[in-house]
């Protein structure tokens, strides 16, 4: 089973138009929960969910906005960084969605070798 733990950074798309969006997930087994806040005046939502495999699938419901839950679908890479698929509101409304693990730890990696970098040419 994969593990989607952690902060993922993604985008939707709805009716051709990107949003991006910024989700904490939490797993627990099979079971998922966590927050998404969308880069639009949707806010903030809550999603319950699970993680089959590589399968995940989730209803995001946001707080202030739309009442409608939204379902996504998706398929977890390999090296569990990437992730991809479809989201659907009822009948009317879908389109394809994909998130990648957050850089902060590439942030991190990244100062610890300019750190390194800085201390050697200091020699």
């Amino acid at each position: 089973m994969a593990d989607v733990n952690g902060t993922w950074l993604g985008t939707y798309w709805q009716q051709g138009i990107p949003t991006r969006f910024e989700v904490t997930l939490i797993q627990s087994g099979n079971t998922l929960t966590g927050r998404i806040l969308d880069d639009s005046n949707l806010g903030e939502a809550q999603l319950a969910g699970e993680v089959v495999g590589r399968r995940i699938s989730f209803i995001k419901r946001y707080f202030t906005t739309s009442p409608d839950p939204i379902t996504y679908v998706g398929t977890i890479s390999e090296n569990e960084d990437y992730m991809q698929g479809q989201w659907s509101l009822k009948l009317w409304d879908s389109g394809p969605w994909e998130a990648r693990r957050s850089g902060e730890t590439l942030l991190a990696d990244l100062q610890t070798r300019i750190q390194k970098k800085v201390s050697l040419s200091s020699v």
